[in-house]
């Protein structure tokens, strides 16, 4: 019944941690992406960024105060996108590290329920060895009996058969027909 219970609950477990760590590693996945578009955004904005240093708009071919904000404003916004990306790439570092620990803990799990399994079969073993060593004395227990039965029925046969060999031949010979015995009666009475 143990054994039963444990088949069917042990699949329901299992898909329980599997679609657990499936969404763990959805939002791995999406935290990457995430990321992914961040860096290429900043990619781009340092594109822009480089556009706009080689932008001379002032007279002279020299740059103006519009030119430079637009830059510095590009360079901000670069900042911001690679301060984004920092507390981003923390959060899936913070993934990834719950996600070992996870997987230490599933192993660890495994491991103890490997070890109680290990342990509950060395039990059962040594049960199953204790109970076919005293099915064995039972057998030789029974076996011993019925060797003491057929003796004890032997031997009774054997006094039976020799109490009636005994009563035949110490019984008084069968006495003739009376009329013989009265012949020898009177003869008796006659001597």
């Amino acid at each position: 019944m143990k054994k039963i219970l444990l088949f069917i609950l042990f699949p329901l477990f299992s898909a329980s941690a599997y679609s657990q760590s499936s969404t763990d590693s959805l939002a791995y996945h999406l935290q990457r992406k995430k990321i992914n578009t961040m860096l290429e955004q900043r990619a781009l904005k340092f594109g822009q960024y480089d556009e706009s240093l080689k932008k001379h708009t002032g007279i002279f071919g020299f740059q103006t105060k519009k030119d430079i904000r637009r830059s510095n404003d590009i360079l901000m916004d670069i900042v911001k996108t690679d301060n984004n990306i920092y507390s981003e790439l923390k959060i899936l570092l913070d993934y990834r590290m719950f996600q070992q620990t996870q997987v230490q803990t599933r192993s660890q799990q495994t491991e103890q329920s490997t070890i109680g399994y290990m342990t509950t079969i060395n039990k059962l073993r040594k049960q199953i060895d204790i109970l076919k060593k005293d099915a064995e004395e039972q057998q030789q227990q029974d076996q011993n009996v019925r060797n003491i039965l057929i003796i004890t029925v032997l031997v009774l046969a054997a006094f039976i058969f020799l109490m009636l060999t005994f009563r035949k031949s110490k019984r008084p010979p069968v006495k003739a027909k009376r009329s013989s015995t009265r012949a020898t009666g009177k003869r008796r009475n006659q001597v």
